[in-house]
């Protein structure tokens, strides 16, 4: 009998923590101080801080379920085992489509910095023969890396990462160091010139949690981690502490530094113009110029990073819909290396076509829209598995469960509301693309049970987002005002989490969709405890 090739469990608590870190430290560092600046002046400090808590909460969800359920592709497999097989397609889909964009904005971004030096951008245009050459070129080598095995990945990554976390802890360094002014935090309108409004504006508009969000790349890859009961809680929360040090450092040095002459026209009236953006400006009014030297290699080192993660991540998450039936079972086929190569050239050529049809802003905004429904993932699956599985050990057991869930699904539900109208109404089209293509698959073979009932909640919970974002502030209409809005959404997201609980699979039809896990794999914590399951 040919033996079953299985995915290899060699990442380890570093390896898996800068694969969230390396996400999160793409190229929006080098412009994110000046976002959160703009909207709650020196106050964004605490913008940071707050965007940190709420991330903090999102990851505490998902890091009880990875350690005790560490499979691949995890975005997509947990509501598979929690709420069945409909919510898992949207959720597994929606994210599916968001990673397939990721690769080709960093590989953007990278060529907006590298073609000028070789004379190929004409007017900042990258979009031309030797471009898109060189971008094929790049999601190539993301594609082959990958491929070569996930340990070589992770090797990689961990090289690439060290210097990521280098480049802005050096430039912090040398901000402090060469002017830092305190009466900044005082001029133009006072500490918090925008008050409470600028500080949530500065979190939710400003970029602040869009910024947290790659933490979710190391679920997806829990299928290969050592040790995952105590991997997969530590990396998850190291590597949210890890970014909000980074970023808030940034933002401390940013402020600081500032010369008084880009102050005149107050805080959301920067007079930042810059390639590289504010911090490029500040080291050229301090005559730095080895400085933007180091910005630029950040500039290509910290997106290629971003990409190389986001194929790796996207592979599982592919194969995680194959093992769902959503996708064609031939993705789950495993390569020597353990690694699911078909998925990564399927990947390959969806992420090439994006790049090659879509203008950069559209891919931009399908990008954020496709990606931010997976977070409430995380929240409803922690607390329906303790009803479906209360006796199965976890290594790690969240207190308080249902309050730090409840509150976990108010943020995530909070984010979708702040990516704004613009984005919801993109991602309503993905999941209607989503269901044709499900409903298309259903019609020539069999995808098991709907799970309709167990969906129950889906619906109501993406209309009313709807409805509410169109009235609210965030690209809406503006009839709910700013604070009534977010009272109202957080009622409501209240409201939809109890019913989503109520919606849970029934226990047998629970044991049918982890029956295919493997023991060793649902209690992994330790080799010691792997024993102990199969004995």
């Amino acid at each position: 009998m040919k033996k079953q090739k299985r995915m290899r469990r060699e990442i380890r608590l570093i390896g898996l923590m800068f694969v969230s870190v390396s996400a999160v430290l793409g190229s929006g560092w080098l412009f994110a101080p000046l976002l959160a600046s703009e909207q709650a002046g020196p106050a964004a400090i605490l913008a940071w801080g707050l965007g940190g808590m709420a991330m903090f909460l999102i990851a505490l969800t998902f890091a009880e379920i990875s350690a005790m359920l560490p499979v691949a592709g995890g975005i997509a497999r947990m509501p598979q085992f929690s709420h069945g097989g409909m919510v898992a397609m949207a959720m597994g889909w929606s994210a599916w489509i968001g990673y397939n964009t990721t690769a080709p904005i960093e590989v953007e971004a990278m060529l907006r910095y590298l073609l000028p030096h070789f004379g190929l951008a004409q007017d900042g245009n990258v979009q031309n023969w030797p471009g898109t050459l060189i971008a094929i070129g790049f999601l190539g080598l993301f594609t082959v890396i990958n491929a070569l095995g996930v340990r070589f990945f992770a090797r990689v990554n961990e090289a690439l990462t060290w210097v990521k976390i280098a480049i802005p802890i050096i430039i912090m360094a040398v901000l402090f160091w060469s002017r830092f002014d305190t009466a900044n935090f005082t001029e133009a309108g006072g500490f918090s010139p925008y008050g409470l409004h600028g500080i949530f504006g500065a979190v939710s508009t400003g970029g602040i949690i869009f910024s947290y969000i790659g933490f979710r790349h190391a679920i997806d890859m829990a299928g290969e981690v050592h040790r995952p009961g105590v991997t997969m809680p530590a990396a998850l929360l190291l590597s949210v502490l890890i970014c909000f040090l980074v970023y808030g450092g940034l933002q401390l040095a940013f402020i600081g530094s500032l010369p008084s002459d880009m102050l005149s026209n107050g805080w959301n009236g920067l007079l930042v113009d810059a390639k590289l953006g504010p911090i490029e400006a500040i080291a050229t009014s301090l005559g730095l110029l080895w400085l933007i030297s180091l910005l630029n290699v950040g500039a290509v080192l910290s997106p290629f990073g971003g990409g190389l993660v986001a194929t790796g991540s996207n592979a599982r998450l592919a194969y995680a819909l194959a093992k769902n039936r959503f996708f064609p079972t031939f993705l789950t086929k495993l390569s020597k290396r353990g690694i699911p190569l078909m998925a990564l050239l399927l990947n390959f050529a969806f992420s090439l076509l994006v790049y090659i049809l879509l203008p950069f802003t559209e891919i931009v905004r399908l990008n954020s829209s496709a990606i931010v429904l997976s977070f409430v993932v995380g929240p409803i699956a922690v607390v329906s598995l303790r009803y479906l599985m209360p006796d199965r050990p976890r290594p790690m057991r969240l207190p308080a469960v249902n309050w730090i869930a409840a509150a976990a699904f108010v943020v995530a539900t909070l984010v979708i509301y702040w990516s704004g109208w613009d984005t919801l109404w993109r991602l309503s089209l993905a999941l209607l693309a989503g269901l044709v293509l499900f409903l298309i698959r259903a019609r020539f073979q069999d995808v098991g049970p709907l799970d309709a009932k167990s969906a129950a909640w889906l619906l109501p919970y993406l209309a009313g987002l709807g409805v509410i974002s169109y009235l609210g502030t965030f690209g809406g209409q503006g009839i709910l005002p700013f604070g009534w809005d977010i009272a109202v959404i957080t009622a409501f997201a209240l409201l939809v989490f109890a019913h989503a609980i109520a919606c849970r699979l029934p226990p047998d039809r629970f044991a049918e969709q982890i029956s295919d896990v493997p023991t060793q794999s649902v209690n992994a914590e330790t080799g010691r405890m792997e024993k102990a399951a199969t004995a």
